[in-house]
């Protein structure tokens, strides 16, 4: 492990975001990641900042509203299957560390793991969420991301990086 300062290599982090990354939560006894791939990694109230998006339906919408925590791992190999199995598959009903063949390790400052890749990981602290609302949106955007699932907004997660380091 090697621990590395949140901002490092941020254009190389953004791209690996932007082509698929986890977002993993833990509460009452199960841990659920997520696919995500928006998200920005940033400086604010003097605090480095993650933020998440999440829809209100989905599963590790519950839990990170349980607990206020979260863990974003940026993998450093390809895991095609993983990224399809937990960006389409409910936590709700399926254990989908264990249908990918993932495994959570204990994060350093938070209860929440991270996951045992090869990557950049960070753990987070919600410092405040906001959900989306339809009349401060950009009617594009709205019409692109929101048409097919209209009302299911994200909620947008600012989560302060309470540690970030990089596993091989």
């Amino acid at each position: 492990m090697k621990e590395l300062a949140y901002n490092v290599e941020a254009s190389r982090k953004l791209d690996i975001l932007s082509k698929g990354a986890f977002l993993t939560t833990y509460a009452d006894g199960k841990v659920n990641t997520m696919v995500i791939g928006w998200g920005s990694i940033g400086y604010m109230w003097r605090l480095p900042v993650f933020t998440a998006l999440v829809r209100q339906n989905r599963f590790t919408h519950e839990l990170l509203e349980k607990t206020g925590e979260f863990t974003v791992t940026l993998p450093y190999v390809d895991l095609p299957e993983a990224i399809s199995i937990c960006g389409t598959k409910s936590g709700r009903k399926l254990d989908k560390l264990a249908e990918c063949g993932l495994r959570a390790v204990p994060s350093r400052k938070i209860a929440v793991p991270h996951l045992g890749i090869p990557g950049f990981h960070y753990e987070c602290r919600v410092l405040y969420k906001t959900t989306m609302s339809s009349e401060n949106l950009d009617k594009a955007i709205k019409e692109l991301w929101y048409e097919k699932e209209p009302g299911d907004y994200h909620t947008m997660y600012f989560g302060e990086i309470m540690d970030s380091y990089e596993t091989q």
